[in-house]
């Protein structure tokens, strides 16, 4: 289908979210609930690297593990002043694997790659992310993702990674971004994870 015939798109897109839904791995979203509790239990820190819509994606994610499962939770997606400057400074493929190090990183933390492919060297595609995870195996952090397509390097080097099936290759990247935000709301709503209740829900229970 072209760009721009939009004629029954809508319920053509819903129909592969629903199908998306149904394929995920829902076993794997268990395991990297685990995983996060055992982090917490052990006072460990969680970072949260992507790029582009990813990069929303874990600046709003840091805020729900922090606030709602009271892990601590960190992006450098939030700082722009320091990202900016890594990049102008010392390049764009080492910017989280610098912070990585300034961080102190090490066995007790865990990063989580939120992504679409997951870092993929020879396409030259989030290098970044690559950089990063190679930091991440060299000081023993933990890595988990939750990544699209065959879910390139963060599945082939991670802990426990959640791929977003594919149903469309047309879609791979809405769907993938939006499946982001469905897995860490499943996570932070967790009986596992979640601490603090969410407003609205706490509103309904009085």
């Amino acid at each position: 289908m072209k760009i721009g015939s939009g004629e029954a798109h809508a319920e053509r897109y819903f129909t592969e979210v629903r199908q998306v839904a149904d394929r995920i791995d829902y076993a794997m979203i268990e395991r990297l609930a685990d995983g996060l509790a055992d982090l917490r239990a052990r006072s460990g820190r969680l970072f949260l690297l992507g790029v582009g819509g990813s990069a929303a994606n874990c600046s709003h994610a840091a805020n729900d593990f922090r606030k709602l499962c009271a892990i601590e939770a960190y992006t450098p997606l939030d700082n722009v002043s320091e990202l900016t400057a890594r990049i102008n400074d010392d390049g764009w493929e080492g910017v989280f694997a610098d912070w990585l190090v300034v961080s102190r990183a090490g066995d007790n933390d865990a990063v989580l790659v939120l992504s679409v492919g997951g870092g993929d060297v020879e396409h030259n595609v989030s290098v970044n992310l690559v950089r990063a995870l190679d930091e991440a195996k060299r000081r023993g952090v933990r890595i988990y993702g939750i990544v699209g397509r065959q879910g390139g390097y963060t599945k082939q080097v991670g802990d426990i990674v959640v791929v977003i099936p594919t149903v469309n290759v047309d879609h791979v990247t809405p769907h993938t971004e939006a499946f982001h935000a469905v897995v860490w709301h499943c996570l932070v709503s967790h009986p596992k994870l979640q601490l603090v209740g969410t407003k609205w829900e706490r509103i309904a229970k009085t």
